[in-house]
């Protein structure tokens, strides 16, 4: 499902997204330190979201691995940034997997460096395309969410949110819960218009999300 002011995905686009996708997606970096960043490769997108949120397991749908991205079900548990590419095969595209933020048992020392390899990597990776803010349907978006929008919003990184989970909710909810997101996020200065409703464990939205993020690198090639 999408609520958006934007063209609708057609067959094209999601045939050529699911191509996109479908190659050997590997495990190629992981950096705790803003110096110790991979060296840049076409395009990057990353994934931020609350622990929890169900980032990793949408990262191993997109991508049709099962373990590619660690699920854990310990919050928390992503510390670093971590990369994916199809390695010598379609190298435009790299996935950059944040950690999870708004876990209030971890140590506010580590919090703390989390948020700043986040900020530096988000100021100064110039081949950032655009970051995806994964928000729990069941939920919306939390007061802690919207620090990440607003922080996003003035650093003008563009981001689009993705709702997670969405399998949980009954239909009808499914529909408020997505143009009730649209109407918090449609006046933001850095928010692409349009939010999408996904599940992992169902596949639901998986497709036009990878159509979504196949639209974005057409335009930045």
């Amino acid at each position: 499902m999408t609520t958006s002011t934007t063209k609708p995905y057609d067959a094209e686009e999601i045939e050529a997204a699911r191509k996109l996708f479908e190659g050997p997606w590997d495990f190629v970096w992981a950096s705790t330190k803003i110096n110790d960043l991979p060296p840049m490769v076409g395009q990057e997108i990353a994934f931020a979201g609350r622990s929890n949120v169900g980032k990793s397991s949408l990262i191993n749908a997109l991508t049709r691995r099962n373990a590619l991205a660690r699920t854990s079900h310990t919050p928390g548990r992503t510390q670093q940034l971590n990369f994916f590419r199809q390695v010598g095969h379609d190298e435009r595209l790299t996935i950059v997997d944040m950690p999870g933020y708004g876990y209030a048992a971890v140590g506010k020392e580590k919090v703390a460096a989390w948020t700043k390899l986040i900020h530096d990597y988000l100021r100064g990776r110039s081949n950032l395309m655009r970051v995806y803010v994964l928000i729990d349907a069941r939920h919306g978006i939390k007061d802690v969410d919207g620090a990440v929008l607003e922080t996003l919003d003035k650093a003008a990184v563009s981001y689009q949110v993705v709702l997670t989970k969405g399998d949980a909710l009954k239909k009808a909810d499914q529909t408020f819960m997505t143009e009730a997101t649209f109407d918090e996020i449609k006046r933001r200065p850095a928010a692409f218009p349009e939010v999408l409703l996904t599940s992992s464990e169902t596949g639901m939205g998986i497709p036009e999300f990878r159509a979504a993020i196949g639209r974005v690198l057409a335009e930045m090639s």
